[in-house]
């Protein structure tokens, strides 16, 4: 019911170990793909969630509303320009590892990272 399609690759790959991540995908992270806004088309309705973040700035998450499945989200104070989308939707096993982890000080003790991946115990700025 609800479709994103990407006119180009991300400009960047993250995973995100927040407690906030791990509560709303069920999972010990999440994986989540940057591309400007003018590169994607979105097709269908959505349902809306938002919330302050760690850091006071807004997140506004889109999620399908016939499955419930979160599709995309954006941060409309830090990264105004620019549209996640979980990377699970693509459904592509090739798609590019992550280059950036955030927020390692809640990384599972048993979840590996790959390697060459910057790592920060917070949050950045991008």
């Amino acid at each position: 019911a609800l479709s994103v399609t990407v006119s180009r690759e991300p400009e960047h790959i993250f995973m995100c170990h927040c407690e906030f991540c791990q509560r709303r995908t069920g999972s010990s992270y999440h994986l989540d793909a940057w591309y400007p806004t003018t590169s994607v088309m979105i097709e269908g309705e959505t349902s809306v969630y938002s919330r302050t973040g760690d850091r006071g700035d807004d997140l506004v998450f889109h999620f399908c509303p016939t499955c419930g499945s979160n599709v995309y989200f954006y941060l409309p104070q830090a990264l105004p320009e620019m549209i996640g989308i979980a990377v699970g939707c693509f459904a592509d096993p090739s798609f590019p590892a992550p280059k950036i982890s955030i927020y390692e000080k809640r990384r599972h003790s048993w979840l590996h990272v790959p390697e060459g991946a910057h790592r920060h115990e917070n949050g950045i700025t991008v």
